[in-house]
C-alpha cells in the first residue's frame, strides 16, 4: 500500500473529472474568501457564521512552475441552514488553464458557475500578481 503525500488535494473541475495536485507543486497565487453575512459587527458576524446562517465563498488560483494554472471555486452552502432546508447543496467549479490563457475570464466563469457575488470575483482578480508594464 502506497502512502499518499500529506499535501495531495483533489479539485473539482467544470465539465471534466476532478484533478489531483500536490499543493507544494501548485502554490496559491491569488484567492478570495468571503461570506454572505452582512453584519459589520465582528461578534454578530462570528455568531452568524457559527450558527450556519451564512454561505461561504472560496475562489482560488494555483500555478505550477510550468505556467499552467488552476482556477477553482466552492460555494459552501452547507454552512447556511436555510439553504440546507431548501434542499441546497455546495457548488464547485474549476478550470485548468494553459500558459497564456485568460485568467480573468476564467475567474469570471468559475465565479458565475459557483453563483458568487461579483465582489468575490473582483477580490480574487485584485489579488492576482501585478502586471509589470
Amino acid at each position: 500500500m502506497t502512502e499518499e503525500p500529506d499535501d495531495l488535494r483533489t479539485i473539482t473541475m467544470t465539465d471534466r473529472p476532478p484533478v489531483q495536485i500536490r499543493e507544494c507543486e501548485w502554490p496559491e497565487i491569488a484567492s478570495a474568501i468571503d461570506d454572505d453575512c452582512s453584519e459589520t459587527d465582528y461578534g454578530k458576524r462570528r455568531q452568524a457564521l457559527a450558527q450556519g446562517s451564512a454561505d461561504r465563498y472560496y475562489l482560488r488560483v494555483r500555478q505550477h512552475a510550468d505556467g499552467r494554472r488552476i482556477v477553482y471555486g466552492v460555494l459552501d452552502a452547507a454552512a447556511a441552514a436555510w439553504r440546507r432546508e431548501a434542499g441546497g447543496h455546495d457548488i464547485r467549479a474549476g478550470e485548468v488553464l494553459e500558459p497564456g490563457d485568460d485568467i480573468v475570464a476564467a475567474l469570471h466563469r468559475v465565479g458565475m458557475a459557483c453563483e458568487f457575488p461579483e465582489r468575490v470575483i473582483a477580490e480574487a482578480i485584485a489579488a492576482l500578481p501585478a502586471e509589470r508594464l
